[in-house]
């Protein structure tokens, strides 16, 4: 895309990719973020960034920042069930099945779990079934690159017996 500067001046060549590396590069000289705290986590076009100015964590990244061209990969909320409908009755071995069917949906796109850059998380009792759940996901995810994540308590999930439910969003280099 192009734009007028102004009267009398020229056109010039404004992209996103522009934009965004002067957006950056602002905020880095403001001191927003820091240039080493951007990581790509071994996937091209991909940056993860725990920016100064936030809480550090490692068991979760902040900001992830996809630059296309590439594929992004959504699943939908996956429960623990196993592949007969039967749900197990406790949060670790509902967390390992559901983690194990996101697991298959993303091989059968051709990603895996380093390829995961956004999870989002429900789950009923959030005080009681997080520090359970955050270890199980911890034998899964990316440690050097973990994937943002949102996680919070629902009253309720489609299924009876299901504790937690999650989505999962991946990005992988196009086609």
């Amino acid at each position: 895309m192009s734009t007028k500067q102004g009267k009398g001046s020229k056109d010039a060549a404004l992209s996103r990719r522009s934009v965004m590396t002067g957006a950056v590069t602002a905020a880095a000289s403001a001191g927003l973020v820091s240039a080493a705290a951007g990581q790509t986590g071994g996937k091209p076009g991909v940056r993860f960034v725990q920016p100064d100015a936030i809480y550090q964590t490692a068991t979760y990244t902040h900001v992830v920042e996809v630059v296309g061209p590439g594929r992004l990969i959504y699943t939908s909320g996956e429960q623990g069930r196993a592949r007969n409908g039967d749900l197990p009755p406790d949060i670790r071995a509902q967390s390992i099945q559901l983690l194990e069917n996101i697991k298959a949906a993303l091989a059968a796109v051709g990603a895996t779990f380093n390829d995961v850059i956004k999870l989002n998380v429900y789950m009923l009792d959030l005080r009681q079934h997080q520090p359970i759940w955050s270890e199980v996901k911890q034998q899964y995810v990316n440690k050097s690159a973990p994937p943002a994540s949102t996680t919070v308590q629902v009253s309720a999930l489609t299924r009876e017996g299901a504790l937690l439910e999650v989505e999962a969003v991946a990005a992988l280099p196009a086609v």
